[in-house]
């Protein structure tokens, strides 16, 4: 899919290959157009940035010494990289007085349709009854 206008790419979690992330950062920049990437990333990330670090400096971009002194990462490493990828705490943006909000509103519609079920089955218990 091309979207028109992608000048950007923010990536949250970091892709588990190379390929993965020129797919992702594919979405900017299209048809001669300039677009930027970043991409966020953790410690336990360390062993896949070489080679997307690899990638970036062959496109011309400058990747700090750092990463590129990382060591390779073996092939059964990266395999179980892609297997299982690393698993994160879920982060939520929504602010807390909405997500109140939400849950009441929740609660209030389950408690309705309880109320409605129970006087449904006492209906129905009262008409086999007679």
């Amino acid at each position: 899919i091309d979207f028109k206008g992608v000048n950007m790419v923010i990536n949250y979690d970091l892709p588990t290959s190379a390929v993965e992330y020129i797919h992702r950062i594919g979405r900017t920049g299209r048809a001669g157009h300039r677009g930027k990437a970043v991409t966020f990333f953790t410690e336990d990330d360390k062993p896949l940035l070489r080679s997307i670090a690899s990638v970036i400096q062959r496109a011309g971009c400058p990747v700090p010494d750092y990463i590129k002194h990382l060591p390779k990462l073996q092939s059964k490493q990266k395999k179980k990289f892609i297997k299982k990828p690393l698993t994160r705490e879920s982060i939520c943006t929504t602010p807390q007085c909405f997500l109140k909000k939400a849950k009441r509103k929740t609660k209030t519609t389950k408690e309705k349709k309880k109320v409605k079920e129970d006087k449904k089955g006492s209906k129905s218990q009262t008409f086999h009854k007679t």
